[in-house]
């Protein structure tokens, strides 16, 4: 099985990736098709190959993320001990993607420690890219819901021009 090396992958060794992709599903879906609901036990880990996935909290028609580039990883919950997901995952193209098995997945990560640990740094870089793309997006909103008024110290020096 052959993708785009994911960032994830970059820099291990042959064998680690050989070990990875060795319990890896490739699955093909169509439109519509859900990967995974908020709240489903969180067994798999997910890493596109093709198509878009879009990811969503509450109200499956609105999208926090969408997962459109070859190589990326999803479905992040089940490698970091949460019993659950906290997205929902849902096909808005034909899409092909790795499916792992946690338990398989955790296997391979232990059995190299060393590599293991060096795949949880880079998965914690991939997460804490979106959360900054998170918080730009909130700042951006929040930017634009704050109404045009005074700061504290504004008022303050209102207040005392106003004596």
């Amino acid at each position: 099985m052959y993708f785009l090396q994911s960032d994830l992958l970059e820099g291990m060794s042959r064998d680690f990736v050989k070990g990875f992709m060795s319990v890896a599903e490739k699955v093909s879906l169509e439109p519509g098709a859900f990967l995974f609901h908020e709240g489903d036990p969180a067994s798999h880990f997910w890493i596109l190959l093709k198509g878009t996935v879009k990811l969503s909290i509450g109200d499956t028609t609105h999208t926090v993320y969408s997962v459109d580039k070859p190589g990326e990883a999803f479905g992040w919950s089940s490698l970091v001990d949460r019993p659950v997901y906290s997205a929902s995952a849902e096909c808005r193209l034909p899409a092909k993607v790795l499916r792992f098995e946690v338990r398989r997945l955790q296997d391979v990560l232990e059995k190299d420690p060393v590599q293991g640990a060096h795949f949880f740094k880079k998965l914690a870089a991939v997460l804490g890219k979106r959360l900054l793309w998170t918080y730009q997006i909130m700042d951006a909103d929040r930017s634009f819901m704050e109404p045009a008024g005074y700061g504290s110290r504004d008022m303050e020096e209102t207040e005392a021009t106003m004596r």
